[in-house]
């Protein structure tokens, strides 16, 4: 079973985007961000369910999709990292950057 430890830039991703449903219900902010963590927590068994990030192109760097997020994370050895969490909308191009 993988072990996963968050990035200060994905706990803050999930905070903002608690923080912007909240502006319209707190109650379902609550409920998307554990629905968030929920499908994160499965990779514990199962690390490799998510596609390899086309914009890497590193099998090392992986994602699964939450709704409209895309969940980024690397996977070294039995450790998972969350690199970062944000809509699918947006452009994955700083990240890219700082694991190149």
């Amino acid at each position: 079973m993988a072990q996963i430890n968050w990035t200060k830039q994905a706990l803050g991703d999930l905070e903002a985007i608690g923080d912007y449903i909240a502006r319209d219900s707190p109650a379902i902010a609550q409920v998307f961000v554990n629905r968030i963590i929920n499908s994160i927590v499965q990779l514990e068994t199962f690390p490799l369910s998510g596609r390899i990030v086309p914009e890497s192109g590193r099998e090392s760097i992986r994602e699964i999709i939450f709704r409209n997020y895309r969940i980024v994370y690397s996977l070294e050895n039995d450790t998972i990292y969350i690199l970062t969490i944000f809509h699918a909308s947006k452009s994955l191009t700083n990240l890219t950057d700082d694991i190149n």
